[in-house]
């Protein structure tokens, strides 16, 4: 069943009447707001449902007491906020105050996770790719028996790749002699990662299947991606560290508000697991 049903459509829905601030939301009200909030089961988007306007109701409440008023802002896609989106956006802003992450917390994070900032390795590889698609079956078999014909002859004489796969090869890289030249990691399928990774410098693979068919690998050179200096990535780790402690400081800060506000009819989550937006 799908999350984005009506009120009529998810019958196990919690029935009892949620309150927050002295106002009842409606199943009506609910109900519009659960096509935002797909998810399993029909009662867990209406909860989500409930809590985003429970959520909303408080912060509302609270940006009319302080008297809060925030300018809408406009997205990448131009989706103008409502003015309510924009007082509760700016009363958030204005009451959570997150401090800066200093040199020292960043330098701790990066000595404590320094894998994350290796860079990407290098390959430098030459293929040769017998097309098919994967959904003929008698065609990808025939390429398969073609690929092993092709890596038993290369098994003993590497050397021959780029003149079989200027013959063989359904790739564009066979008029080159089948040569990628260097590849970063990631920048090919998993499958042939994969195969790069397990062979040593001049070895040839044996058939690897991907999307596109079936390849023969040679890998020529393999350069493990060094760790970056902290200079570098002392940017991206502030960036990194200022955004997950604002998302900890707006979570505590509505779960504060939420005490306040004596929401009934609904159960309201750990700090953690509140999404001020």
């Amino acid at each position: 069943m799908s999350a984005t049903c009506s009120v009529r459509q998810t019958p196990n829905a919690p029935r009892r009447p949620i309150r927050v601030q002295g106002k009842t939301l409606s199943h009506a009200m609910i109900a519009r707001e659960v096509q935002n909030h797909p998810a399993l089961t029909p009662v867990a988007a209406w909860k989500q449902a409930a809590l985003a306007l429970v959520l909303r109701e408080a912060l509302a409440h609270e940006a009319e007491r302080l008297g809060v008023v925030g300018e809408p802002r406009a997205d990448a896609k131009g989706r103008r906020e409502t003015q309510a989106e924009a007082d509760q956006r700016a009363l958030v802003e204005r009451e959570v105050i997150t401090p800066e992450p200093t040199q020292d917390e960043c330098r701790r994070y990066y000595e404590t996770h320094r894998e994350r900032f290796r860079a990407p390795t290098l390959y430098e590889a030459a293929h040769i790719l017998i097309g098919a698609p994967r959904g003929d079956e008698a065609a990808f078999a025939a390429a398969l028996d073609k690929a092993r014909t092709l890596a038993g002859h290369l098994s003993k004489r590497p050397g021959d790749l780029a003149e079989l796969a200027r013959l063989h090869s359904t790739c564009p890289s066979g008029q080159e002699g089948g040569h990628l030249g260097q590849v970063r990691q990631g920048e090919t399928t998993p499958e042939f990662e994969a195969a790069m990774d397990a062979l040593a410098p001049g070895a040839v693979s044996e058939p690897v299947e991907t999307r596109y068919g079936v390849h023969v690998i040679r890998l020529d050179r393999k350069i493990a991606g060094d760790i970056l200096p902290f200079e570098i990535v002392e940017a991206r780790i502030a960036a990194y560290l200022r955004e997950a402690v604002r998302r900890r400081a707006e979570a505590q800060y509505v779960a504060r508000l939420l005490a306040a506000a004596a929401v009934e009819g609904l159960e309201i989550p750990a700090p953690g697991a509140l999404n001020v937006y």
